[in-house]
């Protein structure tokens, strides 16, 4: 079952490499008594996920946070060294948070995974963005198979007007 608009985001573990290596988040600790924009791409280094969908939150990091935002999170179903080097080439540290959701697990809790083996791309995440205040989704796009529209940062700023 997909996540819906009230619902409160699922209890799972993110990772990211910090200054003492691989480092664990506990979502619904981390989440709470915040307001945070969280999008998914299906890889990181893949096209549009690097040309378009991360640098545009990149590129609109202020005035996203300027309309009462506390974090900006990234995720996708790679490995946090994956998701590390991504942020290096990306330029985004200290822009958008970047969490790596190795095994799906996430993911699959959102209902928001999908079946990418055809291509040889394994299981993966959705493409979506969602707004979730004090750890309760209060917005959720997802896009068709294949676009870029409703999840990015163009798209959720005029949301947050």
């Amino acid at each position: 079952m997909t996540i819906e608009i009230g619902d409160k985001i699922p209890c799972a573990t993110l990772k990211f490499i910090g200054a003492d290596g691989v480092t664990s988040v506990e979502v619904s600790e981390y989440f709470s008594n915040k307001k945070i924009v969280l999008f998914s791409v299906p890889g990181a280094f893949t096209p549009t996920c690097s040309a378009k969908h991360l640098p545009g939150f990149v590129e609109y990091t202020s005035d996203i946070l300027g309309k009462g935002i506390d974090e900006i999170i990234c995720i996708s179903v790679n490995d946090p060294f994956v998701m590390n080097a991504w942020e290096k080439d990306q330029n985004s540290k200290g822009k958008v948070t970047l969490l790596a959701d190795g095994n799906g697990e996430f993911t699959d809790a959102l209902g928001l995974s999908f079946d990418g083996s055809g291509f040889g791309l394994g299981k993966r995440g959705q493409r979506f963005a969602m707004i979730i205040n004090n750890g309760v989704v209060s917005y959720l796009a997802i896009e068709e198979a294949g676009a870029f529209d409703v999840s990015s940062a163009e798209s959720i700023l005029k949301v947050l007007d």
